[in-house]
């Protein structure tokens, strides 16, 4: 099992910025690609970024790439979203995710709140 805790989400006004951090516990961190997503009112869930496990690969959204990077700290077993330029349109509750390797996300933070305001 891994057990994933977001924070760092928050009120923000459009073009601002926010960093969301995931500490991630219960297994070896380095063995587990991590993902973001973000869920909107209404809408489904969307993938917004991700990093693999092994050489720290970074994939974005179309919507965020320019705007967003994510990284990962294996010492500290943490990774982190780095979003910037934040729009309105990014309001919503975003999920840190992992999976070992390259096996597909399997596990789940419960969410941190990003509201940007125009």
């Amino acid at each position: 099992q891994v057990q994933l805790v977001e924070s760092g989400g928050g009120l923000v006004q459009a073009g601002g910025s926010l960093r969301l951090s995931c500490a991630a516990s219960g297994r070896t961190f380095s063995n587990y690609a991590m993902g973001w997503f973000r869920q909107a009112p209404g809408k489904e869930r969307e993938f917004v970024a991700g990093i693999s496990w092994n050489v720290g690969n970074t994939f974005y959204a179309d919507s965020v790439k320019g705007r967003f990077t994510s990284s990962r700290d294996n010492a500290k077993n943490t990774v982190y979203l780095q979003m910037n330029s934040l729009k309105p349109e990014d309001t919503a509750v975003y999920y840190c995710a992992a999976g070992y390797r390259s096996q597909g996300y399997a596990y789940w933070g419960q969410g941190t709140q990003v509201t940007v305001s125009s």
